[in-house]
C-alpha cells in the first residue's frame, strides 16, 4: 500500500506517468509475500484505480493505459495464488511446529530454578535450523539417594538421534530413583542401549550424584569433562579412569569409574556437550571455555549461563553449527539458602536430545 501510494505521489509531483505507472504493478507483488488474497485483490484493486486516474490526468494514449492495466490485471491473480499457496504452506508448519513444541516438553520439560539444594540452569540449542530438539540430553531428578542427573551426546543427528535419547532418559529416570549408587543406573542404561543400538551407534554422557552433604560423585562415560568452579577458580573433572561411551562396553569390557569430590557451599559444577566444546570462530580456534565461564560467575546460575551463550554466539558468528547443551549446579551459601522464598521444588525431570535458549 505504501509503495503505490508513494509511486502515485511520485508521478503526480514529477509527471511523466508512462515511466512511473507500470511499477505499480510491484504493489500486489509484494503484498502476495505478507497479505492474504483478500490483501492482494485490495491492493491490486487500489493500484489500477490510481492508474485509471493518473493516466487521465497525464493524458496517456488509451493503448498505453490498456497496457498498464493488463499488467495489473496478471500480477494481481497470480500474487493472489502465492498468497494462498504461501498461507497452507504456513498452516502446515504451524502444525509441524505444534508437533515439534510437544515432543520439546515430553523431552525438554522446564527446569526450575532449584532442584533440591541446588540452583540450576539450563540451556539447550539445535542445530538444525526451526528445531527444538536434537541429538543432546540432559535429565535432572532429586531422588531418594540424592540429586541425580546425567547430561549427554547421542551419535548423530535427527529422529534416530531423538529415538536414542529418549531412550537413554526413560531408563535413568527409572533408574535414578531404583539403583542405590551410580554405578548401577550407568548399568541399566548400558544394558538397555546394547539391546537396542546398533554397531555404529553410541552415546557419550556424564552422570553425577549428590548422595551426601559435601560429596558429589561422578561417572564419566567418554564425555568432555565437567568444569567445577571453586571460587574464582576454575578446572576440568577429568576422569581418573576414562570408559568408552555407552553402548560400547562391550568392546573393552571395562566399567566406568566412580569418581568422588568435595562439593560445598558456593561450588558450582558445569556440564555441557561437544557443540559446546568444539564450538570455533572463522579461524577454526576453539572457544576457550573455562576461561569464558571465569570471566561470567555470578551468584545467580541463569545469568552465569546465558552470558555463556552469548559469548560462545560471538565466537562461532551467530549460530552453533551443533547440538549444544549447558547446564550450571551451584550449591547455595548459608545465606543464600536461609533467604526468604528460597524453598526448592520437589524434583524435575528435563531431556534435550536439544536449543535450545538462553538455557535453555
Amino acid at each position: 500500500m505504501l509503495l503505490v501510494c508513494l509511486l502515485a505521489v511520485i508521478d503526480v509531483v514529477v509527471g511523466t506517468g508512462l515511466i512511473w505507472l507500470p511499477l505499480l504493478a510491484a504493489g500486489p507483488a509484494l503484498a502476495a509475500a505478507t497479505c492474504g488474497w483478500r490483501g492482494v485483490v485490495g491492493v491490486g484493486l487500489l493500484a489500477a484505480s490510481l492508474s485509471l486516474v493518473l493516466g487521465t490526468r497525464d493524458e496517456i494514449s488509451g493503448r498505453n493505459l490498456t497496457a498498464v492495466l493488463a499488467v495489473l490485471g496478471s500480477v494481481t491473480p497470480a500474487g493472489s495464488l502465492a498468497a494462498t499457496v504461501r498461507e497452507r504452506r504456513e498452516c502446515v508448519l504451524a502444525a509441524v511446529r505444534s508437533v515439534a513444541e510437544t515432543a520439546q516438553h515430553a523431552l525438554l520439560q522446564p527446569s526450575p530454578k532449584t532442584v533440591g539444594p541446588f540452583q540450576v540452569a539450563v540451556h539447550y540449542s539445535a542445530a538444525a535450523a526451526e528445531a527444538r530438539i536434537g541429538g543432546d540430553l540432559y535429565a535432572l531428578t532429586a531422588t531418594p539417594y540424592g540429586v541425580r542427573l546425567i547430561v549427554g551426546d547421542v551419535r548423530g543427528k535427527g529422529l534416530p538421534a531423538v529415538e536414542t535419547a529418549s531412550l537413554v532418559l526413560g531408563v535413568f529416570r527409572e533408574a535414578a530413583h531404583g539403583e542405590p549408587d551410580l554405578p548401577a543406573v550407568v548399568g541399566r542404561i548400558e544394558r538397555s542401549l546394547a539391546r537396542n543400538l546398533g554397531n555404529d551407534d553410541f552415546v557419550t554422557a556424564v552422570v553425577a550424584g549428590y548422595p551426601r552433604p559435601g560429596r558429589l560423585e561422578v561417572v564419566n562415560c567418554g564425555h568432555a569433562p565437567p568444569l567445577l568452579v571453586r571460587g574464582t577458580t576454575v578446572v576440568p573433572v577429568e576422569p581418573v579412569r576414562p570408559a568408552p561411551p555407552l553402548g560400547l562396553r562391550a568392546l573393552t569390557g571395562e566399567a566406568p569409574g566412580l569418581q568422588a569430590l568435595p562439593f560445598e557451599d558456593g561450588d558450582q559444577l558445569l556440564l555441557y556437550t561437544d557443540g559446546v566444546a568444539e564450538a570455533r570462530d572463522a579461524d577454526r580456534a576453539f572457544h576457550p571455555l573455562a576461561e569464558g565461564l571465569s570471566r561470567h560467575l555470578y551468584d545467580d546460575p541463569a545469568r552465569t549461563v546465558a552470558a555463556l551463550h552469548e559469548e560462545l554466539l560471538a565466537h562461532v558468528g551467530g549460530r552453533l553449527h551443533d547440538d549444544a547443551a549447558l547446564l550450571l549446579l551451584r550449591k547455595p551459601t548459608v545465606s543464600e539458602s536461609a533467604a526468604p522464598g528460597s524453598a526448592a521444588p520437589a524434583s524435575v525431570l528435563c531431556a534435550g536430545s536439544a536449543d535450545r535458549r538462553d538455557a535453555a
